[in-house]
């Protein structure tokens, strides 16, 4: 196991989604072995594969009191997501050093494959659900500034670079 490092912003592989999952292997289960230490390493409730530049449908999920409750998810898809909304600041260390009130659902409803290779639906709500859409966003080529006005979006992408420069 590993601590990865992270992509720049601007880094192409962030913007565009991500591949698919064939079928979970023992190499599957060693990038998400590395994605949880780098996750844990942040410290943080979540990561996706493309965050450290491994262009596939997977992601990791930890936002329990105490570590060691990653969900592991290859192809995670929303299924329903509640109408309640639910306000939480969000960042990525990806973009260091700053941060945005992103508005998301607070539960969702999300199939994936497990660490067994079998698919499944498993609900998540508050941070939970946070952080499993903020993944599936990163899975997309989306980033939680995406959801910002394009003004918004500049400045705090300005900001993390001159803060990154400092």
């Amino acid at each position: 196991m590993a601590v990865r490092a992270f992509l720049p912003y601007d880094d192409r592989r962030l913007h565009r989604p991500a591949e698919p999952v064939e079928a979970i292997t023992e190499t599957v289960r060693m990038i998400w072995d590395d994605m949880v230490e780098t996750m844990d390493a942040m410290p943080g409730v979540g990561l996706a594969a493309p965050q450290i530049g491994i262009t596939l449908r997977l992601a990791v999920v930890d936002a329990s009191d105490k570590r060691g409750q990653a969900v592991r998810m290859a192809n995670p898809e929303v299924l329903h997501a509640s109408v309640q909304m639910r306000k939480h600041d969000e960042a990525s260390p990806n973009l260091p050093g700053v941060f945005a009130a992103i508005e998301r659902p607070r539960a969702v409803t999300v199939r994936f494959l497990n660490e067994s290779g079998e698919s499944e639906d498993r609900d998540f709500v508050g941070l939970w659900a946070t952080s499993v859409q903020h993944q599936i966003d990163h899975l997309n080529g989306k980033l939680y500034v995406d959801h910002l006005t394009p003004l918004r979006r500049k400045m705090l992408v300005q900001k993390s670079k001159k803060l990154r420069k400092a």
